[in-house]
């Protein structure tokens, strides 16, 4: 048998631990090709053999050794042709796609052409529906909280509030379980709007009470007096996705101009996505690529698999694109418990 392997969209801690579960999980007689640069590798026809020297102890590095893009290839119909061409030459038997909503709604598509295929749930904003959890988040959730936990000494030092945006589009998880494990003073997410004078007056309180401020934010937040969120429209990629980033800076300056009080902003971006995963995150992504394998195996395709409780399961990949799994009211609210 010959499987494809693939990581598309944003790199993400344990992403090279799915792809040695993968290939440690082969039968014998199983050939694993790893198509290079996401999507794009089943265009260009690039790949590399996978053997077990390969990817003997890959699991602790951060980033991925098959490289990843954006591209979508059912956005134009002669990428199409080109990626099934590909399969076809290569005698690719199914395909393993590791990614987020959008490599994964294009693991979708490909079931409706009858092509074998698994999917492996990847976003460090822990989005992904049908599954509790996505490896990767966890890592950035660390990170995040370490650099909050950093941020506590100098803000207090110097009386300031700060801004810290982390990463999240639609859904508010990172920046909620960063800024609750550092003790932030206020979390603000893209599920629960707020207005900027009620941003304001919560800051403004926290300051006179406790001297200083820490304000964890994702960037896909918006007050609700803001017409749009703060986005560079000049960055669209293949999926139509806008490039977010700046709602910390936003918040800085109107926070300087209504109080008057000294203020920063750090945006932490991309260093959530970067470094060594952390132990839970090569566990799952070697749960999970196990997993995948063992479905390729059964010839049970167009399933993703997926965390439930403490067992690896699987689900049908088009109910873990339909929605998005956003933070709940009850959590969010339980958070709350502890601004100020």
């Amino acid at each position: 048998m010959r499987v494809g392997v693939l990581t598309g969209g944003g790199d993400c801690p344990g992403l090279n631990a799915v792809v040695r579960g993968i290939v440690s999980a082969r039968d014998p007689d199983t050939e694993i090709f790893g198509f290079m640069n996401g999507w794009q590798g089943t265009l260009d026809g690039e790949y590399v053999h996978l053997t077990d020297e390969d990817v003997e102890g890959i699991h602790i590095l951060g980033g991925t050794i098959l490289g990843t893009s954006r591209t979508n290839p059912f956005k134009k119909e002669a990428d199409t042709r080109k990626m099934f061409d590909t399969l076809a030459k290569l005698k690719i038997d199914a395909l393993i796609a590791i990614g987020g909503d959008d490599t994964l709604s294009v693991a979708a598509k490909m079931t409706a052409y009858h092509f074998p295929v698994v999917g492996v749930p990847k976003t460090i904003d822990n989005d992904v529906s049908q599954t509790d959890y996505t490896f990767g988040f966890h890592t950035a959730v660390n990170v995040g909280a370490d650099a909050i936990d950093r941020l506590h000494s100098t803000a207090k030092s110097h009386k300031r509030v700060f801004y810290v945006e982390l990463m999240g589009r639609e859904a508010g998880w990172i920046a909620l379980e960063a800024g609750m494990a550092a003790g932030a003073h206020l979390i603000v997410i893209p599920e629960y709007p707020m207005t900027m004078d009620e941003i304001l007056r919560m800051v403004d309180s926290r300051m006179k009470r406790g001297g200083y401020a820490i304000v964890a934010v994702a960037e896909g937040f918006k007050p609700v007096d803001l017409d749009n969120t703060i986005q560079d429209d000049s960055q669209i990629d293949a999926f139509g996705h806008i490039q977010l980033g700046g709602i910390a800076n936003y918040l800085k300056k109107i926070t300087k101009e209504k109080l008057g009080y000294d203020t920063r902003s750090v945006i932490l971006g991309h260093l959530l996505r970067g470094g060594t995963p952390t132990a839970f995150d090569r566990i799952l992504g070697s749960r999970y690529g196990v997993q995948a394998m063992e479905l390729i195996k059964k010839k049970d395709f167009g399933r993703m698999v997926a965390l439930k409780g403490n067992e690896i399961v699987s689900v049908p990949i088009e109910y873990a694109v339909a929605t998005k799994k956003l933070v709940p009211y009850e959590y969010y609210k339980m958070c709350s418990l502890f601004f100020g």
